[in-house]
């Protein structure tokens, strides 16, 4: 695809009736191996993962020039579209969006970090802007930091502010608004009514639904950050145990690499 045909896709399942699943990568071999499975639409990256792929913590830590590189050697691996997760933007969302597209990136993550609402909602514009001025279609997924960031405010508190925020954040041209955190149900379902039916994106959790629940729910997109890394890492480390206690590696492993 092109950058326009794969931002235009990206859009596109992101408002469609079925969820989207993105399980999320880190480098180029994971994002092969998973974009190789039929059920794969896109793929996201995570920059939890990215970060500790280069030794650094997350949180902006890892310059945006590593971060989009790699990005970029995903995008350009693979035949689906793929968001980034691009933090807070590095200090300037507008020129980091433009950098992503010209990497082959179509959507993005961008945390509002709980900044000042209007802060928050110029940085969503703003990365709006510049795609908008690249010509590519382009799927931001604005994500609010209400329920990471919320500390022991009530959770009724936190919800309203996740709604507003995610409100102003499509107003300003977001696709999406990405609420991370582990909750049921019923916050679920009063972030949809809230926000809007297929414009709230979530991280798999363990309280949070399984994806046909999501579904049912009205939610547009569902992630799992730097979950897949760890759990292949723990994969790894297992193996390691094995070997050391004695064992051989087992038969069947796939050639993925």
């Amino acid at each position: 695809m092109t950058p326009a045909e794969a931002g235009a896709e990206l859009r596109r399942l992101h408002v469609d009736d079925e969820l989207l699943q993105v399980v999320n990568v880190w480098d180029v071999v994971s994002a092969t191996a998973v974009a190789a499975l039929p059920e794969t639409r896109a793929l996201a990256t995570a920059s939890h993962s990215i970060a500790a792929v280069f030794g650094y913590p997350d949180g902006e830590h890892i310059s945006v020039d590593l971060m989009l590189d790699l990005a970029g050697r995903i995008a350009r691996a693979v035949d689906v579209p793929v968001s980034a997760d691009l933090e807070a933007g590095y200090g300037d969302p507008g020129e980091t969006i433009r950098r992503a597209i010209g990497e082959g990136i179509v959507g993005a993550n961008l945390e509002d970090q709980l900044k000042p609402l209007d802060d928050a909602v110029a940085a969503v514009a703003a990365a709006v802007a510049a795609a908008g001025a690249e010509g590519v279609p382009f799927a931001l997924n604005a994500r609010t930091d209400a329920f990471l960031r919320g500390g022991d405010r009530p959770l009724a508190a936190r919800t309203a502010d996740a709604i507003e925020r995610g409100r102003a954040y499509l107003d300003a041209g977001a696709t999406c608004v990405f609420v991370p955190g582990n909750f049921g149900e019923e916050v679920i379902a009063g972030l949809v009514e809230g926000i809007g039916w297929r414009r709230v994106s979530v991280i798999g959790l363990p309280d949070v639904p399984p994806p046909d629940r999501l579904a049912e729910l009205g939610v547009a997109r569902v992630s799992y950050g730097p979950i897949t890394q760890r759990v292949a890492l723990g994969a790894l480390q297992d193996l390691a145990a094995m070997l050391y206690s004695g064992g051989v590696p087992p038969r069947g492993i796939r050639p993925l690499n």
